[in-house]
Parts: C-alpha cells; structure tokens; sequence
C-alpha cells in the first residue's frame, strides 16, 4: 500500500487525519534517508575494494610479466616460443582490464557518491529543516503549504535523482564488462595458438617420457656404463682434512684429477648454497697411499704428496669402493711396513704372563659384551680413557687382584687398549 495523498485543502485545516498522514510521509523520508546513508557507505567500501582488487591484480599481472621461461637446449620450436610469451600475453590482457577498472572507480565518486550525497543533504534534509512547522502553530495556515509542496516535491525527486546515479554507476560495470568481453574476443587468436601449443607439447612429453624412464632404469641399474665421456680419469667428492689453530677440520671438495698430467683440481664445497665455497686450488701429484684404518679416525682415507705444495694431503673417500677407484686412477700404493725393525725386536715383542694376561681381559669382555656391537675394533676409543685402562691393566698390584675388566669401560676403549699395547 502506497503513501496516502497530501491535499492543499487539508493544509488550511490540520486535521487530526492531516497530521497523520503528514507523519507518514515525514517517516518514509527518514527511512529513505537512513537507507542512502547507508548506501553511500557500502558504495565507498565496494570502491576501496575495487582500488585494493585492481591493486591485487595489477601486482599479479607484474609477477607474470617478469617470469621468462627458460627453455632445454639453445633452439626453441615455435610451440615453446609461444609458450614463453604467454605470461607476458595474460599480464598486458589484465593491465588492459585494470586500466578500464580504474576509468570505472574514478568515474564512481562524481557518479554515485556526489548526486546520492547532494540529493540527500539538499533535499531531504531541506525538507526535515521544514518541520518548523510545529513551532508556529499558530501560523500553521501560512506555512503548511509550502511545507506540504517540499514534502511532495522530494517524494516525487527521489524517484529520478535516487535511482538515476545507481543506474549510471551500474552502467559503467557494464562498460567495464564489455570491454572484457572485447577483450576476449581479440586474445582469441592467441589463445587458440597457445592452446594448441600446449596440447603439441604435452603430446611430446607423453611420448618421449616412456624412453627417458627406461633410459633413467637402465642408468641405475649400471650406471658406469651411461657415464659421459669425461676429460678426467677420476672425478667426484672428497672430504680434505685442513688444519685449523685449534685442530684439523674436514672440508668438502669436488676433486677432479687427470693422469696425463697428474693434475689434481679441489673446488671447495658450500654446504648452504650447494654451490662453490671458495677458490679452486690445483696440485701435481706425486705418490698417493691408502691410510692405515687404525692411523685415523676416519674410514676410506689416502694420502696425496704433491710437487708443487710441501707437507701430506689426507683426503677421505665417500666410501671404500671410491677409495679404491681413486687410488686406481692416482696408481696409489698401499702402505709400507718397516719388516727390519719388526725383525730386530722380534724377541722383545714377546708376551710376558702379564701380557697374555692383559690380551685375555681385553678379549674376554669383548667377546661378552660387544660382540654385536657395530664397528667392533674400528671405532676408536678417547685416548685418555684409553692410556688410563692400559695404566691400570698394567698395573701389577690391580693385575693380581682384578680378573675381569670393570663394566665402566667402554668397549671401543677396550679394543683401542688391546690394539695400543699389542703395537
């Protein structure tokens, strides 16, 4: 049911009903009021949400733009060249449809915000400030009319001045939407070449990757066979012990080395990049020999005497079979054991009771508590732990009362002990 009929014949009389009807009109123009009050404030948050979409957008379209697409080899066919422009391709399109967005947000201020703002601080508030009426009562006669005409003259403006402004901002969405729309229609062309792009290269991956995974097993299964052809003899990781003011450290290296001309190359290794940790350093080899387990803490080490650079290089192998393939291709020999001198003191090297003694403690609480033990005689033990338990073993007053060796030690103390005193 619509608003009732305001008469200038009832003007002259104020009626209770007049009054009423009056009121009516006065109440839908504060809901109007009220509900464009809170539409401008929408119609401000949906253009900062605009400005901070177009703002996503135009950052998104940026990203693409700076990504290149680096390709396999140095020819490219005309599918990955098509390809490597796309990104560019969707980052002018977006750019293309934010700047129209923007025209659009612009445009909203003066075409929504202002009229909608105006229409209701001049009309309806003109017609609140209006209600005077009430306060000349007895002038109602000369006033009413007027006030009547305003009432009905905002009731009638909201109509054209209220909805006109929406109408205009919606049609500036539709300008906005056409001109995606043209847009699309010029990436056509580009799309279907692109897509068609795509589908070519994804038919050549299904039908080359079939050859790569077999290729990939038969490499795995011997992988020596598949090696390229190098200009090295030998080449791959080595851990090089340097020395350091308060000890030796070891420094991973990517070593190459090359028999015709005995040329060793040690490129240090970066842990955290994955990349080069310094200067390469080149030496001439000299001898290599394979290190004595028991003579280091490390497993699979040689040591390399250069020509050109004083003093013993030990350097220690990712495993024993690259030892030995290092000490192949350097004609690496294996340690020499001075036989004269194990000669001249055979007869010393004898075993006294004590010492038969001392080797069957040793075995003894080997062979009952670390037989299962991994590493058995080859983890060392802490040389002062170790030089202590040979001190007591040795003792004559600690040999006669003792039988066994205490569970304290440790059993890689034990074997290292044993290995000392039998040296």
């Amino acid at each position: 049911m619509g608003l009732p009929a305001l008469e200038f014949s009832d003007c002259c009389l104020d009626s209770p009903q007049f009054r009423e009807r009056l009121k009516s009109h006065e109440a839908e123009l504060d809901k109007t009021n009220k509900f464009i009050k809170e539409l401008i404030k929408d119609g401000k948050a949906l253009i900062v949400a605009l400005k901070n979409l177009s703002s996503a957008k135009r950052k998104f379209a940026d990203s693409l733009n700076d990504f290149k697409f680096q390709c396999i080899g140095d020819a490219e066919t005309d599918d990955e060249i098509c390809i490597a422009k796309s990104l560019q391709e969707f980052a002018t399109v977006l750019r293309n449809l934010e700047d129209e967005r923007i025209r659009m947000i612009e445009n909203a201020g003066e075409v929504l915000i202002t009229p909608l703002e105006k229409f209701r601080k001049e009309q309806i508030g003109a017609a609140k400030a209006d209600t005077q009426v009430d306060l000349v009562r007895q002038h109602f006669y000369e006033v009413s009319l007027e006030y009547v005409f305003k009432v009905q003259e905002v009731q009638e403006r909201k109509m054209f001045e209220f909805v006109e402004p929406l109408l205009a901002f919606l049609q500036g969405l539709f300008t906005f939407y056409h001109h995606g729309y043209e847009l699309a229609k010029d990436f056509s062309d580009f799309k279907t070449e692109l897509t068609i792009s795509i589908q070519n290269t994804r038919n050549r991956f299904e039908g080359t990757r079939s050859e790569v995974e077999s290729l990939m097993k038969k490499m795995k299964e011997n992988p020596h066979e598949h090696k390229n052809i190098s200009p090295f003899t030998m080449e791959g990781y080595l851990y090089v012990q340097e020395k350091r003011h308060f000890g030796t450290s070891w420094v991973k290296h990517y070593c190459t080395y090359q028999s015709e001309s005995k040329q060793i190359t040690m490129v240090p290794f970066d842990q955290k990049s994955g990349g080069k940790g310094g200067e390469d350093e080149a030496i001439t080899l000299k001898s290599c020999t394979r290190r004595k387990t028991d003579s280091i803490e490390k497993r699979f080490c040689f040591d390399v005497e250069a020509v050109d650079r004083s003093g013993v290089i030990t350097m220690q192998a990712l495993s024993e079979e690259d030892r030995r393939l290092w000490m192949e291709a350097m004609d690496g020999r294996e340690p020499v054991y001075n036989s004269n001198k194990d000669n001249q003191n055979e007869g010393m090297a004898q075993l006294d009771n004590m010492g038969f003694s001392i080797v069957k403690k040793c075995i003894h609480a080997v062979e009952s508590r670390g037989i299962n033990e991994q590493g058995l005689y080859r983890i060392v033990g802490v040389n002062s732990r170790v030089q202590k338990l040979l001190s007591i073993l040795m003792d004559p007053k600690t040999a006669e009362t003792e039988d066994d060796i205490c569970a304290e030690w440790e059993v890689k103390t034990i074997t290292s002990a044993l290995k000392t005193y039998l040296r």
